[in-house]
């Protein structure tokens, strides 16, 4: 149940902001953002250890942020499946999907962000559908674009949807944030940081942005990390948690 939250704002200093929250079984082993990756030496993000990808990637050179997000729809087969991890970092070194064999990836939702630009492509292992995002805020779930592809009975999607229902006044509310390069992440982030650090919900809460769900069998799935990115003309910030809900465990990336 990841979440991605972009706000677009071409008159803003700077001009989108992108909040990756990811959330995976919590015994899968990942490394923290670096520069993991030799064949695109000026992408940093978290590394996956299982599949060698990212869920997020930021260019800092470009600038530009790419993440993933699971999808819904047709798995792929498993002899010649692809990982989704691959597409970040297709995303933020200036590519897009649309020349993939995209029926050895499952369904995914894949952002790419410049200063000027958003875009988002869905796949449901039949169609690839492009859209670029409009200025104003937006959030992105499993089922789609404001949970647009929402299935009826599925306890996922209702968890989904109250969370949007929670998190999107709460964050059309709160000030928009300008964050700037030298101040500490309290100051950049603002009325956003308690937000992206839980807005004091339980983790187990139904509504929760950050969630720990025990499945059974010791099974835990959860968000495991969080990332703040703000793109400027200037450059990128990235800051980065991997104590979600933990408000003294931001580290400074980019």
């Amino acid at each position: 149940m990841c979440t991605a939250i972009i706000s677009i704002d071409p008159s803003s200093p700077v001009p989108v902001l992108l909040v990756g929250v990811r959330d995976e079984f919590v015994e899968r082993d990942w490394a923290p953002p670096a520069r993991h990756w030799p064949d695109r030496p000026g992408l940093v993000g978290g590394r996956d250890l299982r599949a060698g990808g990212t869920w997020l990637a930021v260019d800092p050179d470009a600038p530009r942020v790419a993440t993933v997000l699971n999808g819904r729809g047709r798995m792929a087969p498993e002899a010649g499946r692809r990982s989704r991890g691959e597409l970040p970092l297709l995303a933020a070194a200036g590519g897009g999907p649309s020349d993939l064999d995209l029926p050895a990836f499952d369904p995914f939702h894949l952002v790419r962000a410049d200063p000027d630009r958003v875009q988002l492509w869905s796949w449901d292992g039949a169609d690839l559908v492009e859209r670029s995002l409009r200025p104003g805020l937006h959030l992105i779930v499993n089922s789609g674009l404001e949970g647009e592809g929402q299935l009826q009975g599925q306890t996922e999607d209702a968890y989904m949807a109250a969370r949007l229902a929670h998190f999107r006044p709460l964050l059309a509310a709160a000030k928009r944030p300008e964050p700037g390069a030298g101040e500490p992440v309290e100051r950049a982030w603002g009325g956003w940081l308690a937000l992206v650090n839980g807005a004091g919900l339980a983790r187990a809460d139904h509504r929760a942005l950050l969630p720990l769900l025990d499945l059974g069998d010791g099974a835990v799935w959860g968000t495991t990390s969080v990332s703040l990115t703000a793109l400027a003309a200037g450059g990128v910030r990235y800051d980065f948690s991997a104590v979600p809900g933990d408000p003294d465990a931001w580290t400074r990336v980019l």
